[in-house]
């Protein structure tokens, strides 16, 4: 094979040189593909003998066919190989590169190698100088490597992407499926991070998609696709903080009708209404729930849903108690003592609930937020009043010499 390339290289006539290897390259693609005299001919096209706009156009043949007429196997070898051979060239061949890319991204996707297929995209020049690529295929290809990632549960990796994919959002406002897919995307990036709160809000958006748009690949967005989105947003309620953001989005997720027909729709209620929950009830829900929601121990070593139960539990005994001793807590959470007073310290200090803790005598004393005029801070505020009235009278007698002498 490499003669016979050889051969051809010395043959004068461009047009009747490009015809020759154009007949090796079929006899190399017959009878399933000949994975070795494929890359002899990538290797040969590589080299100083072949000029760059012979070796385009063969090169170009030989991506296309390797994509669509071999078999995995080989097309994986074949494409692997070539990827390799034209990298330090890359610049000279980002078509053919991009071309083997995407045909090799297939291949991995549909193993379910997501990460691999992920990196394999990722390798595509989107600020190629050679040839124009449109918005909307730059944005598709950062939120198609962001979802492979997320196959992976590989968050950081998608965040990045996903970033790049905001900035080209604005510009292909009209393509409704890749603003589907990036809103998508984007909202199971806030649910794989923990940011709970956000990933609801996002989740609930998607929940008011119209009916019958494309989600991509063909399918479109029914009944069930904005059931499941609106559950998600629901789950992801209830896993985060306690505290007013998430009250206001509980509130909204309330008062939509739809949830009411939803299976979790019970423990949304409970939630939303500040009543403890209970045992069992958080083991329902907890059998629907994502790996990465159940979370392993963190710096207090609490899971993500124990510490969503605790914090809730904390908030809604709040409102039953004006004050509860610190052991007491801790039977109602059953939690230790300690860890009730750490969350609730926690919890008082980044002001998601009002209260104090009187460590001396091993109390909590909780403040309702909706009525800030509390007996004591009455009291406070009387003392303070009739001082500043005593003070102005003894100013006022002094501007009138009428101040006693021993005053």
């Amino acid at each position: 094979m490499e003669a016979r390339l050889s051969e051809i290289a010395l043959v004068a006539d461009q047009k009747a040189r490009t015809a020759q290897y154009r007949d090796v390259l079929t006899e190399c693609l017959a009878g399933g593909g000949n994975v070795e005299g494929l890359k002899a001919m990538v290797t040969h096209m590589m080299s100083d003998d072949v000029p760059l706009v012979i070796s385009r156009q063969i090169l170009q043949a030989l991506c296309q066919e390797v994509v669509t007429t071999l078999p995995s196997e080989k097309q994986k070898e074949t494409a692997s190989f070539a990827l390799e051979k034209m990298n330090p060239r890359v610049m000279s061949f980002d078509e053919q590169v991009s071309m083997l890319r995407e045909g090799l991204a297939k291949l991995y996707e549909k193993d379910a190698e997501w990460s691999r297929a992920a990196e394999v995209l990722a390798g595509i020049d989107l600020e190629s100088g050679t040839r124009v690529l449109s918005d909307e295929y730059k944005l598709q290809k950062c939120v198609q490597i962001a979802m492979l990632y997320l196959e992976d549960d590989d968050a950081v990796n998608a965040e990045t992407y996903i970033k790049k994919a905001s900035f080209l959002l604005s510009a292909c406002k009209q393509d409704d499926t890749l603003e589907y897919q990036f809103k998508t995307c984007y909202a199971r990036i806030l649910d794989a991070k923990g940011k709970f709160t956000e990933a609801a809000l996002r989740y609930y958006d998607l929940s008011q998609t119209k009916i019958g748009l494309v989600m991509g690949a063909g399918k479109q967005v029914g009944e069930a696709d904005l059931a499941a989105a609106l559950t998600s947003a629901i789950t992801c309620a209830i896993l985060a903080a306690a505290g007013p953001q998430r009250s206001r989005v509980l509130t909204t997720l309330y008062k939509d009708e739809r949830c009411a027909r939803l299976p979790v729709f019970s423990l949304l209620e409970k939630v939303y209404l500040e009543r403890i929950l209970q045992t069992d009830e958080v083991q329902v829900f907890s059998a629907n729930l994502k790996p990465h929601q159940l979370g392993g121990e963190g710096e207090d070593g609490m899971s993500i849903l124990s510490r969503a139960v605790i914090e809730h539990n904390l908030l809604s005994a709040s409102k039953l108690y004006n004050n509860i001793a610190v052991t007491e807590l801790g039977q109602l959470l059953g939690v230790d003592p300690q860890l009730a007073e750490e969350t609730a310290a926690k919890m008082i200090g980044e002001e998601r609930m009002e209260g104090k803790i009187d460590q001396v005598d091993g109390l909590i004393y909780f403040q309702d937020p909706k009525n800030t005029s509390l007996a004591i801070m009455q009291f406070d505020d009387q003392i303070l009043d009739v001082c500043n009235q005593v003070n102005a009278l003894i100013d006022m007698m002094e501007r009138k010499g009428i101040l006693p002498e021993d005053a």
